[in-house]
This record gives C-alpha cells, structure tokens and sequence, in this order.
C-alpha cells in the first residue's frame, strides 16, 4: 500500500519510465509515424535528441552532444551539408552542444540516422540524462592547461552512454563540467557538479562543486579527487543521484533541491557508499581570472584562434569555410560555452575569414526559435551596447525566459527578455541582472531593473558601463565586487535611474562608513542619493524600501503611453547583498 502511495506521487515522466523505460522504446523507433506523435512519444524522443511539441508538432529541434566542445574537421564539414541540404537552422547551445531547427515530420528520422552512424551522437542530449559533458576549449593546449581532462570527459561519456540503467531515467538532468586549467574562458559554476582545479599536498587534482544550476552556483562540497579517482567519483555520483534523487514534484528534482532536502553532508553521505574508498577533504581551489585575446600562444608555440558566431547561429557556408581552413592547418575545431568556434594549432595568427559580430563575450540562449522563449534574443542583442561590451571583455548573459538557458546570473550583465505592458506601448523590455562574482562561484547576479523597455535598454547599459569606466577598475567582475556589491539592489536602481533623469554619468564611490553593509544601511544610501543629486524632485519623498520612488521614475522616464496598474511594490526589501 506504501509503495502505492509513493507511485500515485509520481510526476508525470516518471510514471512514463516505470510504464517502459526509453532504451526500451528506443526498439521502435524505426516504425515511428512522425506525423502523428503523441504525448508518450515525445517525451521519450528527447533521450535520443529529438524535440517537439504539440503545439509546434510540425516542426523538430534536434540535438547534438560534443563533448567538451571536440568536433573534428570532416564531423563539422558533414554537419554544414546536413544543414545546407535541408535549409535548418543551427546554433550552438550554452553547453558547447549543436542545435538544429526547423526539421520536419518527414527529414527528421533521416537526418539522425545520418548524424548517428558518423561518429556523432544525439543520445541523451535532452530529457532526464546527463547532459553534454563540458569542459574549457583550451583544455590540455593552453598556457593555463595543468591535467588535461579530455580522456575523463571520454570515459564518462562512454559510461552513461546508451547504458539502459541511466537512458533517460535520472530524477532530472544532470549538467558536468570539468577543468584542468587555472584560468577558464568562461565559469563552469552553473552546473550541477564541476570538478574545478585544485591543488593538494602539492599534487594537481580536483575539487568538487554541487549544485549549480542556472539561477544559483554549485557549492564546495569539500571533496578533493585526484585525476585518476575522478572518473570512479563519477560513477558513484551517478548511482546515488540515480538511487535517491526525487521522483515527485517535477519543480523540486533537480540536484540543488536534492541538496536543500538533505544537505550536502547527506548527498556525500550517499556517494560515499557507492564510492567506498574514503574521501579527501577539499584542497586548495586554482583558479584565477585572466583575459584571452582573439589569438591565444598555446603551451606548444602555435595559436588559437576563437571565431565569434552571430550570437551562437551559424550558416553552413561559413562552418564549410572553417572547417576547409581546419584541415589545411591541421588545426583542432573545439566548441566553447561562450558560443564560439576556436580553432587551435594554428601555425601563425591568421585566418582567411573575419568575426561578422563582436560577440564574444555575449552568451545567449536559444531565443524564439524554443517554444519557451519570449523574444528573438539574438535580434535584440542590437538593443546593447556591444562596441563597449567588447571594449572591456564584460560578460553578458541574455535568456529569454525565467529559465535562464542564457546563464544571466552567471555573468557581469545579466537580461531576461519578456513581454511588459509596464510602459505602453513598447515592445518588450529586459530584467537587468548585475553583481555576479562567477569566476570563484561566490555569488550569482542580483536583480536591478524588474523590467526596462527594450527601447530604452541601450542607453540603461551604456549608462551603467560609463559609471563603471569611470570608476578606474579594469575588469568588471572586480568592480562588482567592490563597489556595486556594497549597496543594496534598490539603491543602485534609483543610482542609475537619477543619473538618466539629470542626464549625468556620476561615479559610484565607496566611503567608510559602517553601516554600509548592515541591516540600517537604508539611511545611509537615502541620505548619499539625497546628497548627490539635492533638488532632484523625483526623489523628495522616497519611503523607507525605495520601490515606490523607483516605479515613479522609470515611468517617468520610460512610459510610451498610459500607466502601470498592476504595480504592486515586494513586502520584503531585496538586499543586493
């Protein structure tokens, strides 16, 4: 009777895996109508990449796994001919994976037949699986390269794999990343484990981080692994995720809910059982925050070069281009999860093609082309400012929806496009993220802005990104740290908002006063913004949480036409930090 209980419980994909597990659907594939899918069907699909829904039950999205980002030079010249052939669409996803689009009831069987018998896979690159396993592009070839982490990423990819026991049978899905190097292209802190350089004893290993998602930063879980004990590690991970991970409200399966229930003590307590030999205690973590340049020295004297996409897309006559030049060179394609193309192992600094966009620091999800999605992000990325994004290597985030598939909490600027009726007549705006300190995983970023129209979007971050020049710190990142992370999240809105209202770019100075970071430091950010912009009338009569000061100027400052009714100011003040 208990264990009837516990299966009426069940969330709906889980009573799908305990009616016939997805390896086992996997035998019918070939007979598979396209055409007429049903809902069973298109939840088991997404464990062999294919995507669909029944409100888009015409059109596919199809996925590739590459993992940590390796393709060789024939793989991707064979992927462009796919896409040239059918005229799809492909991105590159926020984990170095390849996304295909617009493939129809009658190409998509074809297609993943053709991708799966090339030394390519589809397999568990959606559904509740472990994802495509990432790790940084420079891996074992560059200056910071210190264990090469390619072969681990191998074997675990080898072990989930088509393994009947975890195809699409995991609680939920499971993101990995790993890296050997002291110095990464981008934060790998958002994934729900990441095995970060560490040192201990003297000897180069791992330490071990849970939890992450794309929203909160996985957490120390004081473990350290040597290079040759990682992929055992892994195993056991694997197994207690798989044994004891929750089944129930679809919200809370997730690994970082997992570790809210029991505890990280409880999660090692799990792993620790599957993985029998005793663990170490974290060691010290190496890790620091270095810029890369268009051309990076690699550790044997050749180069690398790394090729902005258009914001993640890609046509196949130029991934054709890249993958000619590839193989004259001799040259390695890796993916990275900045959405870009590198190619390593070039002999001189030079490349017959040029970057169409300054991208290079933007990562964006999918944007209209998911279901889920509000706005075409990657068209909207003309509302920032990107020459000064550019200028100072400052990492923007853009997702278009709350699911954050663009990793906005993980990067310097971070924005949610939605839809907003806030200010008239205007086509959408932006949630503006700011504060996250991604490098070391301290924190995710802090919302600012609810919503800023689109329209007025450009000028909100030009603004932001001129008071921090003038600021004299180089990198923004430690410029959050040091200055933006010592207000509150209110404060910082109404900070930047004034400066729009007296058309003034006003530096942000940090004194010594003590209740800056206490409970009672209200007073002190009223009587600052009072003090440096006196006579302003927008602010005579701000109230003890800012909020209704701050909805009465960004309408005054933004509104198109008519008013906001639905308004209605948080209970809570939101400490920015």
């Amino acid at each position: 009777m208990q264990n009837e209980d516990l299966d009426s419980k069940l969330n709906k994909r889980e009573k799908y895996k305990a009616r016939l597990r997805p390896i086992d659907y996997f035998k019918e594939f070939d007979s598979l109508d396209f055409e007429s899918l049903g809902e069973g069907d298109r939840f088991y699909l997404q464990d062999f990449g294919i995507f669909n829904t029944d409100f888009l039950e015409d059109e596919f999205t199809m996925r590739l796994r590459v993992p940590a980002g390796r393709l060789s030079a024939e793989q991707f010249s064979l992927i462009a001919d796919v896409v040239d052939k059918y005229d799809l669409t492909i991105i590159i996803t926020a984990r170095g994976g390849l996304q295909l689009h617009e493939l129809e009831a009658d190409n998509v069987a074809e297609i993943w037949k053709k991708f799966n018998s090339h030394g390519l896979t589809t397999w568990q690159s959606f559904g509740d699986n472990i994802r495509n396993i990432v790790s940084d592009v420079y891996d074992g070839r560059g200056k910071y390269a210190k264990i090469e982490v390619n072969h681990i990423v191998e074997q675990m990819q080898e072990f989930i794999l088509k393994n009947p026991r975890y195809v699409g049978m995991l609680p939920r899905r499971v993101s990995i990343g790993i890296s050997g190097n002291s110095a990464n292209v981008t934060s790998f802190f958002a994934n729900d484990i990441y095995f970060a350089l560490a040192k201990k004893d003297g000897v180069f290993g791992f330490n071990v981080y849970m939890g992450g998602k794309n929203t909160e930063i996985a957490k120390c879980a004081d473990i350290f692994l040597k290079e040759d004990e990682v992929f055992d590690f892994f195993k056991a991970f694997v197994e207690a995720f798989y044994l004891h991970g929750s089944r129930f409200s679809r919200s809370k399966t997730r690994l970082f809910y997992m570790i809210e229930d029991i505890g990280m003590d409880g999660l090692r307590a799990h792993i620790q059982r599957e993985y029998k030999t005793p663990l170490q205690s974290a060691g010290e973590l190496q890790l620091t925050k270095e810029k890369f340049e268009l051309y990076e020295e690699l550790n044997d004297g050749s180069f690398g070069f790394c090729y902005h996409t258009d914001f993640s897309r890609l046509n196949p006559q130029e991934m054709k281009k890249i993958a000619e030049f590839a193989t004259e060179q001799n040259a390695e394609i890796r993916i990275g999860i900045d959405q870009n193309i590198y190619l390593l192992g070039l002999k001189e600094k030079s490349v017959p093609f040029t970057s169409l966009t300054q991208s290079s620091t933007v990562v964006t999800c999918a944007g209209n082309l998911c279901p889920y999605a509000v706005w075409s992000i990657k068209d909207e990325t003309s509302y920032i400012p990107l020459e000064k994004i550019e200028k100072h290597q400052i990492q923007v985030g853009f997702s278009g929806c709350a699911k954050g598939c663009g990793r906005h909490r993980h990067t310097d600027i971070g924005l949610i496009g939605l839809k907003t009726n806030n200010f008239g007549d205007v086509d959408g705006g932006a949630r503006v993220f700011l504060g996250a300190i991604h490098t070391h995983g301290s924190t995710v970023g802090a919302m600012i802005f609810s919503m800023v129209p689109f329209i007025h979007l450009n000028a909100v971050l030009t603004l932001i990104i001129d008071i921090f020049e003038k600021s004299g710190y180089e990198d923004f990142e430690e410029y959050a740290h040091n200055v933006l992370n010592k207000f509150s999240s209110e404060f910082l809105a109404l900070w930047y908002l004034a400066n729009l209202e007296t058309s003034q770019t006003l530096e942000l100075k940090i004194d010594n006063n003590p209740a800056l970071n206490s409970d009672e430091s209200f007073e002190y950010e009223k009587s600052l913004i009072l003090k440096t912009f006196e006579g302003l009338e927008s602010l005579q009569n701000i109230d003890d949480r800012f909020f209704n000061t701050i909805s009465a100027l960004s309408k005054k400052l933004w509104t198109v036409e008519g008013e906001d009714p639905h308004y209605k100011p948080p209970i809570e003040r939101n400490k920015f930090r």
